[in-house]
């Protein structure tokens, strides 16, 4: 039923994507129209065109959103579980409208080779629900037409993707994508010369890459979470249709898969909630989810459950009450729905602890009584700034970290908001201010060259990581500062005592000169945060916080939904932004200074913390 309104909806005219929901587009809708703006593409020659200039083609994360085709997929779900035609028949008219509007190779659908490879990946799937080759949809004579032209733009795309791959400063997940969709593309219609040596090139690129983009602790090297997901998902949708096609991957490439499997298992709290670190533009590669309450990564573990049998990934995969999920069902079938459900259910007295160093991914959890109600889960970042020269997804979040307790964010990473437009939004999120980390004169840790780039990259290091019954502690640097005519180090000692439920933080901050420091912390929009003269109390729910910094003379100051200069702010997801509660205190500091910030956390549990 969900699947057949979701069709509906579609056949009506109505969309959703990013902050739009329910927008009315019509059916088939016109292609080259940017759906937040109405601006309306020129069909000049597709690699001549300038998608970043706004007043050209309008918000190309709306444009390009709606070309990926996820809403082709939906109608061939609707067909395949009701055998009503008139969805089948919806996505022969969706697909030839596409055709005629979008020639190749001129306009915004000719310009980025990964867009093509996500398209061309939602085609195959689509191809199959309709019943492949002998799908009824081609069995007249214009629809043998139809067939026709539809494979003919899918050799475009193999011969596009093939010829434009992302070889240089954007070999990250835009090349992983692109040899996903050369993949698919290939191994699903091998129908041309070049057929072969796509589907090898692209299979020999896609091994290469899983090893070399995500690091062998299972970090994806954006230091971007949402793109952990996205090349996690392209790595499994990759393998699963390979081997139903007797095309198998590398024992290292399944090994790669699980391990990044086990980072986001292990990053996940006790509530279900990953930290948003790093930029994040909602991707999906395939919508095969019709769940309200659908969660991607819990989504990946139920899968990785199955695959590797893993009961911890089960269990967090059923954190929120939910089991075997549907995008699981349509990759895997009823029959792992089945091995799901035998996976031993683990009482918390004998779930593994979670990994807690990752120590090339630069990422260290601290914390008690993990994956229970009295949970505490520090994510402590030092990490490097992102991937390649120009750490395209990265933030400005070095020595940064994130605090939940009970399954409750607490303080977080604010998210994204703004990718290609707004850029005094796009600056904001990923900047320094947003994250609960030091300031110094106003600067950013790294120096930003654009949305997509940073000229002068912070370099942060652990240098102590040490475990045991009664504390965690975690020691880093970073030389951002270092740039500055003054040079400033600055270093942070994480130290978290189990029984006290009490975190220190200690920031170093070594120079000689005059420099004003910023210490903020965000915390989520759910929590109340009140202000009382040196303290800080935080509530949400039953757990709370006591904050003070007992070494600094000036006062915290409190922002919420600050426009100018921009501060208190998280957003939930892409172009969406909402007001939550940022406490700063400031400083000016004369050579080098110390500070601790202390936070003493309670949860409503019955259960006191030792003194």
């Amino acid at each position: 039923r969900p699947y057949r309104q979701a069709a509906d909806r579609i056949l009506s005219g109505r969309f959703d994507m990013f902050a739009l929901r329910g927008i009315e587009l019509g059916f088939p809708p016109h292609w080259q129209r940017d759906p937040k703006t109405g601006t309306v593409a020129p069909q000049a020659f597709g690699k001549t065109l300038d998608y970043r200039n706004q007043g050209t083609v309008g918000d190309i994360k709306y444009l390009w959103e709606i070309n990926r085709h996820y809403e082709l997929v939906t109608l061939a779900q609707a067909f395949h579980l009701s055998g009503a035609e008139a969805y089948a028949v919806g996505c022969r008219r969706l697909l030839e409208s596409w055709f005629e509007q979008s020639p190749y190779p001129y306009g915004q659908n000719w310009t980025s080779s990964l867009e093509n490879a996500i398209r061309l990946l939602n085609w195959a799937v689509a191809w199959h629900l309709l019943g492949g080759d002998d799908a009824a949809v081609f069995s007249s004579e214009n629809g043998r037409d139809f067939k026709r032209r539809w494979l003919d733009s899918v050799c475009q795309h193999c011969h596009f993707i093939a010829g434009h791959l992302s070889l240089h400063s954007s070999a990250n997940n835009h090349l992983f994508g692109e040899y996903m969709g050369l993949f698919f593309g290939a191994l699903n219609w091998p129908l041309w010369p070049d057929s072969g040596r796509w589907r090898e090139a692209a299979q020999r690129g896609l091994e290469q890459q899983a090893l070399r983009q995500n690091a062998a602790d299972g970090v994806n090297r954006e230091q971007a979470i949402w793109y952990q997901h996205e090349v996690a998902d392209m790595m499994l949708l990759c393998a699963l249709f390979g081997r139903a096609n007797g095309v198998e991957f590398s024992t290292e490439y399944w090994g790669r898969l699980e391990a990044m499997l086990d980072f986001i298992c292990s990053l996940m709290d006790a509530g279900g909630h990953v930290p948003m670190i790093g930029d994040s533009d909602d991707a999906l590669m395939l919508r095969l989810s019709m769940q309200p309450h659908f969660d991607a990564y819990r989504s990946l573990l139920t899968s990785g459950a199955v695959l590797f049998g893993r009961a911890d990934f089960k269990a967090k995969a059923c954190i929120a009450g939910e089991q075997f999920d549907d995008k699981s069902r349509w990759l895997l079938g009823d029959a792992a729905a089945q091995k799901f459900a035998a996976l031993p259910a683990q009482p918390v007295a004998q779930a593994p602890t979670p990994r807690r160093a990752f120590a090339e991914g630069g990422y260290y959890l601290l914390g008690s009584e993990f994956d229970t109600r009295a949970e505490i889960r520090i994510v402590a970042d030092a990490g490097p700034l992102g991937y390649l020269s120009i750490a395209a997804h990265g933030h400005a979040d070095a020595l940064a970290f994130t605090l939940s307790a009970a399954g409750r964010p607490l303080l977080i990473d604010p998210g994204t908001y703004a990718y290609h437009t707004q850029q005094r939004w796009r600056d904001y999120f990923r900047g320094t201010a947003a994250h609960n980390t030091v300031r110094i004169d106003g600067l950013d840790q790294s120096e930003p060259g654009g949305n997509f780039m940073w000229l002068q990259q912070a370099h942060a290091v652990c240098e102590r990581w040490a475990s045991d019954d009664e504390e965690d502690v975690f020691v880093g640097s970073h030389d951002g500062y270092l740039r500055l005519r003054d040079p400033v180090l600055h270093r942070r000692k994480i130290q978290f005592r189990k029984r006290q439920r009490r975190l220190q933080v200690e920031d170093s901050l070594e120079c000689h000169g005059a420099h004003q420091l910023e210490f903020s912390w965000h915390f989520a929009a759910d929590c109340e945060v009140r202000i009382s003269g040196r303290t800080v109390s935080v509530v949400r729910g039953t757990v709370g916080i006591v904050m003070t910094m007992p070494d600094c003379d000036t006062l915290p100051q409190l922002a919420c939904g600050q426009e100018n200069p921009p501060l208190g702010w998280t957003s939930p997801r892409l172009d969406e932004k909402q007001p939550s509660p940022s406490v700063v205190w400031r400083v000016a500091i004369n050579g080098s200074a110390t500070y601790m910030t202390d936070f003493r956390i309670s949860i409503a549990d019955g259960n006191e913390p030792a003194e």
